[in-house]
């Protein structure tokens, strides 16, 4: 089979076409003929340092959408023919190939109204999205949040998660970006690069603060953040943990969540992982009612997947983009 490889960590430019045996699925696997898979900022950085577990050449790419084209031993529920969505395992190869395995249980059947580049651009970034929004923080109508990198795959799913419970959403974002992060559903854009954002915070909630946080910038603004919570808010990270001893006890009493989608597969047991699937189908169903905007920039083939990711690895990307193989 044709695929994209890596022969070694190193710099995303350095991977390049080659044939592959076709894998055949273990016990609790299906194999999928893979129609597209989104890029990640997991994908630069993975290749740059490598997988201990990885069979060498690897093989990049976790949010894949295909078609099942064989099931392995001890697989109940999925079928031959279907479509189906899913993030992968860092350990495993990838979907950057026209064929990869999956576990059974993590799948989730795409609606026929979603296109497959659509359903490639949410797993990651939408399931995280999810995690945070959904999951942990529980935001609600009569909630303020405070959403960091707006425009990017993470933030921008969770800006509009956040929107359709009714939450009033405050986002940052570089100005350029303002009008896309708008009709994402934020109601305020605070510029990151010329604005103060704690004081800009702390002017659009009157002194109150925001009931949640979600973070994905890195530690110290996610402890910068934390200043921003009003009395029992929650603040969400994917990039670092905020520093606690910054906020005094018995005060604001602040919940922490941190958000590791793959520790699904490196710590989790059957039950974190089926809940992948459940929580993807919930965002695959919003994508068909047309609630949910897959925010997809681009479709490249499998050979312009290097020189993408060199661009991902920029962070100036917005949007997802997606490496269509069909």
């Amino acid at each position: 089979m044709r695929a994209l490889v890596l022969d070694r960590p190193g710099a995303c430019d350095t991977l390049h076409p080659a044939d592959l045996p076709l894998p055949e699925p273990a016990p609790g696997q299906v194999r999928i003929k893979v129609q597209a898979c989104g890029l990640n900022p997991s994908d630069y950085q993975r290749a740059a340092y490598g997988i201990p577990e990885w069979e060498w050449p690897a093989v990049l790419g976790l949010d894949v959408v295909g078609v099942i084209d064989a099931l392995g031993p001890q697989v109940e529920g999925p079928a031959v023919g279907q479509r189906v969505a899913y993030t992968g395992d860092i350990r495993e190869r990838g979907g950057f190939a026209e064929y990869t395995l999956a576990r059974a249980e993590v799948l989730a059947v795409v609606p026929e109204e979603v296109s497959s580049a659509q359903a490639a651009a949410l797993p990651s970034a939408g399931l995280t999205a999810y995690q945070a929004i959904v999951r942990r923080l529980h935001v609600g109508e009569q909630d303020t949040v405070l959403i960091t990198g707006a425009a990017g795959g993470v933030g921008g799913f969770a800006t509009q998660l956040a929107a359709l419970t009714g939450a009033r959403v405050l986002a940052t974002e570089a100005a350029h970006n303002t009008d896309r992060v708008k009709k994402l559903g934020a109601d305020q854009v605070i510029d990151f690069h010329t604005e103060d954002i704690p004081a800009r915070v702390m002017e659009l909630t009157h002194g109150r603060g925001v009931d949640a946080v979600l973070d994905t910038v890195g530690a110290d603004s996610a402890t910068a953040n934390l200043s921003l919570l009003a009395h029992t808010g929650g603040i969400a990270t994917v990039a670092g943990r905020p520093d606690l001893e910054t906020v005094a006890p018995f005060g604001v009493a602040p919940s922490v969540h941190e958000i590791a989608l793959g520790a699904a597969y490196t710590l989790g047991d059957q039950r974190a992982r089926r809940d992948l699937s459940f929580m993807l189908t919930d965002l695959l169903s919003l994508l068909a009612q047309g609630k949910l905007d897959a925010m997809l920039t681009r479709t490249i083939s499998l050979e312009e997947v290097p020189r993408a990711l060199v661009e991902l690895s920029a962070r100036t990307m917005s949007g997802k983009t997606v490496c269509f193989l069909d």
